[in-house]
């Protein structure tokens, strides 16, 4: 099968498993039953990471990284009425969330349906209010789809304080090569490297390859530790992001020059995109001034390496976001050409 047809399959399996942080033994299930497959040797940290390793003629290594958690929210207060406020994990953006199907579970894994609303949801209610309320987590409530008419109501289901609200994807295929869904950052990115180790598993390596699964980098933690002795170069594959005054593009493969962190290895930024003009993979650079990845979490935890930055174009990041099939396929040649050198 074509790259298009497989990725599309492991974007979907990925995205219908919940992961938001914190969360993440289902998927990562998913991530090891894959590996095993392959027959790609990896190991789990203590923290829940997983990272793959297929080994070359040189010790000295090359390590490529993806996130597997996402943005999502949980219980923060039973309130008198039977709803819900929430607590964000990570940075979305209030009004994205309005209207939204959820999903709660308990402890027990029992599931209950919902919808995030704002408290004054009607305009046949609360007239202009209903549109000028501020949105914020004082503002937006969770609804759940049960009987539910007090705080004892909900606590009877077994909904407490803490517990995971999971958003529905939405994904969407469009035949113009589109994806549309939550969570392509940074889902598009792991679909990417597992397609690409599925690649290199049958080829000849000079360097050591190692793939970090990372279950910690939207709160900003997930490479700070566990990274394997003898890396030398981390490339973290991350969503580029495309919108106002950048440069990145939803059709090609995005290479970080800065973000908030300061600046990427120029060497290896310089090399990344002399690949690109000489195989012809079309790539955009670019600088974010709102962004942080598992690389530079890396440098910040101490580790003596060369980073480097690079993804799909992933549009409204941290919303209903938008990528094309082209950008995730410009990344993974980038990187099975490069895990070669």
């Amino acid at each position: 099968m074509s790259f298009e047809q497989t990725a599309k399959e492991t974007l979907t399996n990925l995205l219908a498993i919940h992961s938001p942080t914190g969360y993440h033994q289902e998927v990562m299930t998913y991530i090891k039953d894959t590996l095993t497959h392959l027959e790609v040797p990896y190991i789990q940290t203590v923290k829940g990471a997983v990272l793959a390793t297929l080994q070359g003629e040189e010790k000295e290594g090359r390590l490529f990284s993806a996130h597997v958690d996402t943005l999502g929210a949980m219980v923060k207060s039973i309130k008198g009425k039977g709803t819900l406020t929430f607590t964000l994990i990570g940075g979305y953006m209030y009004n994205t969330l309005e209207s939204e199907h959820c999903t709660i579970m308990t402890a027990s894994g029992k599931t209950y349906s919902g919808t995030i609303q704002t408290i004054k949801p009607s305009v046949h209610i609360d007239g202009g209010e209903a549109r000028s309320l501020e949105r914020k987590q004082e503002t937006m409530e969770v609804v759940i789809d049960e009987r539910v008419f007090t705080a004892e109501d909900v606590r009877a289901l077994g909904i407490e304080v803490g517990d995971f609200i999971f958003l529905d994807p939405k994904l969407k295929f469009v035949e113009s090569g589109f994806i549309k869904s939550r969570y392509l950052d940074d889902k598009a990115s792991v679909t990417v490297l597992l397609e690409a180790i599925k690649t290199l598993k049958e080829l000849p390596l000079k360097k050591t390859i190692h793939f970090f699964i990372s279950n910690y980098e939207e709160v900003g933690h997930g490479a700070k530790a566990a990274l394997p002795e003898g890396t030398t170069e981390f490339i973290a594959v991350d969503m580029g992001a495309p919108g106002n005054d950048q440069n990145s593009s939803e059709f090609a493969v995005n290479i970080c020059a800065k973000d908030s962190s300061g600046p990427y290895d120029y060497e290896l930024r310089r090399t990344l995109e002399r690949i690109c003009k000489e195989e012809n993979i079309p790539y955009a650079t670019d600088i974010y001034p709102f962004y942080g990845s598992d690389a530079s979490a890396a440098l910040g935890a101490g580790y003596d390496l060369r980073a480097a930055l690079i993804g799909p174009g992933v549009f409204a990041s941290h919303g209903y976001e938008r990528t094309h099939m082209d950008s995730m396929k410009a990344t993974f040649d980038l990187i099975v050409s490069y895990a070669q050198k």
